[in-house]
């Protein structure tokens, strides 16, 4: 799923947001149980790792597998970044309950593949979700 402009600007809107394109059409999760789960997430600490890029991420009880979402703001906004600078791409994940591992490996690879300059230059520029794919596979391909 990859949402090429979210139209929230603060960072509560934006995790309602992402937690509603992860609901929508999937009935295991439920947006404000969604929201709450993030929204205490950020509450511990921000997932806004610096460099433009923000993982949001948490747990819920009834899912079977890992769900996420890459999501875009062009102009950037202020998600309490480590860096202090603006916020532009968005990776949120949610996962099983009992899924320490896998989880865990998830937002490692994030991580990693999210980091790389050229590959967020081509996020930032991609005119659509098409080529916003594009780009996530070529990357993740390199790994």
């Amino acid at each position: 799923m990859i949402i090429p402009s979210l139209s929230s600007t603060a960072k509560n809107e934006i995790i309602r947001e992402l937690a509603g394109h992860l609901a929508q059409g999937n009935d295991l999760i439920d947006q404000s149980r969604l929201t709450k789960v993030l929204s205490d997430r950020e509450a511990l600490a921000s997932t806004a790792i610096g460099e433009g890029v923000a993982i949001p991420h948490g747990k819920l009880p009834d899912l079977t597998s890992i769900q996420a979402c890459l999501a875009r703001v062009r102009d950037g906004v202020d998600f309490d970044s480590m860096d202090g600078k603006p916020t532009h791409i968005f990776i949120v994940m949610v996962a099983p309950e009992n899924s320490t591992g896998s989880h865990l490996k998830a937002l490692a690879r994030i991580s990693r593949v999210f980091k790389e300059p050229e590959f967020l230059r081509k996020l930032l520029e991609a005119p659509n979700a098409d080529e916003m794919y594009k780009a996530l596979s070529e990357e993740d391909a390199k790994y």
